[in-house]
């Protein structure tokens, strides 16, 4: 039980990490033309000048993925703050519930976060680099996303022993 215990912690302190890199570099959109790249806050050159505002950066739909993902982050870390705090505090036999549906919201906030910027952004629909394809950004994400849903339902299912 301690295995997992540590092996859920572990992999949650990834998750954190990955959604703090995810949301701030700008990778989420590479063209395949001299390395240029678009992320939710800036436009990077070729020689990694990232001082480019992004053109469409003023639309509701941009600034609810950056809402979102922001939300994810701070959920995150509040469910691992709570499970810490649960697993010193609470008593053998109980379920880690509120560190669970904190992680599902999250998972939740990511959904929504990582689904607005596909819908949006990720087909090309600003027609700002005709050839491109997905950042690392943009796959970290999707992986967070999984990861969150994975440890979010372990929570609601372990006991403390």
């Amino acid at each position: 039980m301690l295995v997992l215990l540590a092996s859920i912690f572990v992999v949650h302190i990834a998750t954190v990490i990955m959604l703090f890199v995810s949301t701030i570099a700008n990778v989420w959109t590479v063209s395949d033309f001299g390395g240029i790249s678009v992320g939710l806050w800036k436009n990077c050159t070729a020689a990694n000048d990232c001082s480019h505002s992004l053109s469409y950066s003023n639309e509701d739909a941009l600034k609810a993925v950056q809402a979102f993902m922001i939300l994810s982050i701070i959920f995150s870390v509040i469910s691992l703050v709570v499970f810490v705090f649960q697993l010193f505090t609470m008593e053998k036999g109980n379920r880690f519930f509120l560190s669970g549906a904190t992680m599902l919201v999250c998972w939740l906030c990511i959904l929504v976060g990582a689904s607005i910027y596909t819908y949006h952004y990720a087909n090309n629909s600003t027609g700002q680099y005709p050839e491109s394809h997905h950042g690392y950004s943009f796959i970290l994400t999707w992986i967070c996303f999984c990861f969150s849903f994975i440890i979010g339902i372990l929570y609601l299912v372990l006991r403390k022993k």
